[in-house]
């Protein structure tokens, strides 16, 4: 990954920022208005961040899709707290968030193989059961290779 310049960290802060508050990402448009850029130093930038792997865009724009562990769209892992409500992309990033957020949190899902709904607790960055499994059907090292499918 390169290292990030002072605009990218700053566009990289306010986009967590926001994901955080708001439970979604901010359009290029919100990104300029707010940090005061130009709308087409911003796109570059989300296009770097991309780059980096630290954005996923939806292909062909500069609307986000996923600035990890967060999702743009709903999916099957929905982490919910007293402070707000997040989808995450999948199970790994679902037991992140809670643990990036220092908060407890409930992970509502459902089983791969039956279907069923599932709950995961976080309580005090621990999972408080800790029973069952989780797969992941494509090795971490080849994520990237197709990271909207894995």
């Amino acid at each position: 990954m390169h290292k990030l310049n002072n605009l990218d960290s700053a566009v990289r802060l306010y986009i967590y920022r926001h994901f955080i508050e708001r439970g979604n990402p901010p359009t290029t448009s919100d990104t300029a208005m707010a940090m005061s850029l130009s709308l087409a130093d911003v796109e570059a930038s989300f296009r770097r961040l991309s780059e980096g792997h630290i954005l996923v865009l939806f292909p062909g724009s500069t609307r986000i899709w996923m600035a990890m562990p967060f999702s743009a769209v709903p999916t099957s892992f929905q982490v919910s707290s007293d402070k707000g409500s997040w989808w995450a992309n999948c199970a790994w990033d679902a037991l992140g968030i809670p643990v990036m957020l220092d908060l407890d949190a409930q992970i509502s899902t459902l089983c791969a193989d039956c279907d069923e709904p599932m709950s995961l607790t976080v309580k005090n960055d621990s999972l408080v059961e800790t029973s069952g499994a989780i797969h992941f059907a494509v090795p971490a090292a080849r994520w990237w290779d197709d990271i909207g499918f894995t």
